[in-house]
């Protein structure tokens, strides 16, 4: 008799614990909330720095920025994350999840901390910015906010290495993970130690600001806050990473041209890609330039070199996958033929690409001590954090989206049309922001000040003209990025809604 805690996706032929199921999908949707939120944001924000619309005052933007931070790029990429860990320890698998309760305590934990946050920033007591950074100081409610919701994504983290060790105790694999799963493995890892450096520091924090404690070193603060703020970037990589060979492997039925050599790309990242997380800091006078130059750049280099090798593996898989269905003809038919009007298929390619280009390439460069001193503090590190984050992962995850709906939520996509467009818009979108900030940092323009006038500024420097094109470049690629971002927004709760059901 058929075990009436599962189900076979008619689409996909996975068999899905409905447990399991439930997990993912409450993650989703959270994670689609404050991406909704979070977006909302930072369309407020980019028509600030647009000088041609100027449309927030200095304190409300300093509160929205704040909040955008927390909810774009941690609350909605974290949500999503942890309803990767439920999918690759549960339905890659084929097993049952082991402890949904510790699962759902996980929930509950990240979403009464980011409800907790995002009411504390809009009440105005918290307005830090994300990195929040000592002697600032914010409501105490809004660090313990920040606290829950850290110990439940480390509670979720944790409990995709319980899944595995009991699915492996009954058999469900032999000798190692599927590929899927080994690199949300590697994403948890990352994620476990990411975590504790939050709680290593934000704890401290609290205390600071409830007058427990008379105070915290601003540098000790720096060092370990980075430990959080950017590798949690590096579990965003790595869950990227895996939705690219995901979505390979889904669409087009595309397996990995040599797995040996993607499996050591991962455990790449998680030996030296943490270690990275010092680029930060290296106009910072407190560390020692030894200790820089080692860390972001023979660390980094080699965290690079995992990428360079996802890089070339996925197109590879792709193109080969391609081949075997018969697209032959040529260097490029097969390029050609590739299912451009799939949006998880395009939203995968957009993402390689403008990771790569946009995140990637500028990363190493910033990522050096002698271009970091001169652009640090510039509007171009901005750029390229929108070209990693949002070009990167963000548009990863809208594509995944697209194939979760109908394998988990069992709802076909409304809105095709629109659907198959959005990643580009999206894209682009987001393409012109990255490249609108970055070329306005060449020019001085300041990473977090909201006002630049021309005729002379706080800074004392009077702004190239050109200054204006390109910000209002920027200004043009918010206007894209956030009509993309509202199609997702629609598309997937209207999927959910209202889209037909799968059978």
């Amino acid at each position: 008799m058929a075990d009436s805690n599962f189900r076979i996706c008619s689409l996909s032929g996975l068999k899905i614990d409905r447990a399991g199921e439930l997990l993912i999908r409450w993650n989703i949707i959270a994670a689609m909330a404050t991406l909704a939120v979070g977006g909302l944001m930072a369309f407020l924000v980019a028509l600030t720095r647009w000088p041609s619309v100027h449309f927030l005052g200095l304190t409300n933007y300093y509160r929205f920025l704040t909040l955008h931070g927390i909810d774009a790029l941690l609350a909605w990429i974290i949500f999503f994350e942890i309803g990767l860990v439920h999918f690759a320890s549960t339905v890659l698998l084929g097993v049952k999840s082991y402890a949904p309760k510790v699962g759902w305590l996980s929930f509950a934990l990240m979403l009464i901390g980011g409800a907790l946050i995002n009411v504390i920033v809009m009440l105005g007591k918290a307005d830090v910015m994300f990195t929040s950074y000592v002697p600032l100081k914010a409501d105490p409610l809004y660090y313990l906010g920040v606290i829950l919701f850290a110990v439940g994504a480390l509670i979720g983290f944790i409990l995709f290495f319980v899944n595995i060790l009991l699915a492996k105790k009954e058999g469900a694999y032999k000798r190692s993970l599927p590929l899927g799963a080994f690199g949300i493995m590697a994403a948890s890892v990352i994620g476990i130690l990411t975590l504790l450096h939050g709680a290593g520091i934000f704890i401290p924090a609290f205390l600071w600001s409830a007058n427990l404690i008379p105070s915290v070193d601003p540098s000790a603060y720096r060092l370990v806050f980075w430990g959080l703020g950017h590798s949690s970037q590096q579990i965003n990589v790595c869950a990227m990473v895996t939705v690219w060979y995901l979505t390979v492997a889904f669409v087009v039925g595309g397996k990995p041209v040599n797995e040996k050599l993607s499996r050591t790309a991962f455990v790449l990242y998680i030996l030296f890609i943490n270690l990275a997380s010092e680029h930060h800091l290296l106009v910072d006078p407190v560390l020692s330039t030894w200790h820089k130059i080692v860390n972001t750049s023979y660390m980094m280099h080699l965290a690079v070199l995992a990428s360079m090798i996802h890089a070339f593996a996925i197109p590879a898989s792709i193109e080969v996958a391609l081949r075997k269905q018969g697209h032959t003809r040529g260097l490029f038919e097969w390029l050609k033929k590739a299912p451009w009007g799939h949006p998880a298929f395009s939203a995968m390619a957009i993402s390689i690409l403008l990771f790569g280009f946009l995140g990637g390439i500028t990363g190493v460069i910033f990522g050096t001590e002698q271009f970091a001193i001169i652009r640090h503090n510039t509007f171009t590190i901005t750029g390229h954090f929108h070209g990693t984050v949002v070009a990167g992962t963000t548009v990863a995850f809208m594509g995944f989206t697209y194939l979760i709906i109908p394998y988990i939520f069992k709802r076909q996509l409304i809105w095709k049309g629109f659907a198959s467009i959005q990643p580009y818009l999206y894209g682009l979108g987001v393409a012109l922001l990255s490249i609108g900030m970055m070329s306005a940092g060449t020019f001085g323009v300041p990473r977090r000040h909201y006002d630049i006038t021309f005729s002379g500024s706080i800074f004392n420097h009077t702004f190239d003209p050109t200054v204006d094109i390109f910000l209002s470049l920027m200004g043009i690629g918010a206007i894209l990025a956030v009509t993309g971002g509202v199609l997702y927004i629609l598309i997937g709760f209207g999927s959910i809604i209202w889209g037909k059901q799968v059978e």
